[in-house]
């Protein structure tokens, strides 16, 4: 008896049109594959220009662990055929009385070899948009995507830790907890929590040491998006 050949996973690819302005401008969002290596190492280079670390690039070792393990987690963006914006995810087992973590062990460094095929949540790696092309939205079409795939997948919860650019500012004046209440409440405005709070995330805990960044004091917000339908 022949063996069943295992079906290949959902290929996820939506056409769309985002603006410039009053113009309609066309764009693709769908899985990266190998052959989109080059590109993607380019939209890392251009949205991360030095004094960035040129060694926190994607590398070609760690974007072919995405598509090989995860191949879901692993959207592109295209506008006029050129890729430029990624996201990435991968599955995990969330507990949530115990939210501590780093991104270096919760993504192992970026090359998601802990990927659990079973994990109950999605969580963001990286999402990445070329400056030239924030103006169209694209990182929110991206975060759009991703909480498709949780749906699609039948998951909890979307998770990520975002950036506190604005807390390195004000932390003489209060802790990281009370700046979240007051970027929340509307007193403050944070340019990565504020994005984050347009794509419907909400706050779940604040995350000390997550992540080497001078302007966020290395802190991060955990946030999360629920599935509707569980």
């Amino acid at each position: 008896m022949n063996a069943t050949p295992k079906s290949e996973p959902p290929k996820y690819m939506k056409k769309m049109y985002v603006f410039d302005g009053e113009k309609p401008v066309p764009a693709l969002i769908r899985n990266y594959t190998e052959a989109d290596f080059e590109a993607l190492i380019d939209v890392q280079r251009l949205s991360f220009p030095p004094p960035f670390p040129e060694e926190l690039w994607w590398n070609e070792e760690q974007l072919r662990s995405h598509v090989r393990l995860f191949p879901e987690g692993a959207l592109c963006v295209e506008v006029g055929g050129k890729i430029v914006g990624s996201m990435t995810a991968l599955r995990i087992r969330f507990d949530p009385l115990h939210p501590e973590h780093t991104w270096e062990e919760i993504t192992d460094g970026g090359y998601i070899r802990n990927h659990d095929p079973e994990g109950d949540s999605l969580y963001v790696v990286d999402v990445c948009v070329m400056p030239a092309y924030r103006k169209l939205g694209l990182g929110k079409w991206l975060m759009f995507s991703m909480y498709e795939t949780v749906v699609h997948l039948g998951l909890r919860r979307l998770l990520g830790g975002g950036r506190m650019p604005g807390y390195g500012a004000q932390a003489g004046k209060m802790t990281a907890d009370q700046y979240v209440d007051a970027v929340v409440a509307g007193v403050l405005h944070d340019p990565v929590l504020n994005f984050l709070l347009r794509c419907g995330r909400m706050p779940v805990a604040v995350l000390p040491d997550y992540l080497k960044d001078e302007e966020s004091l290395n802190h991060a917000l955990l946030m999360e998006w629920r599935n509707p339908f569980l």
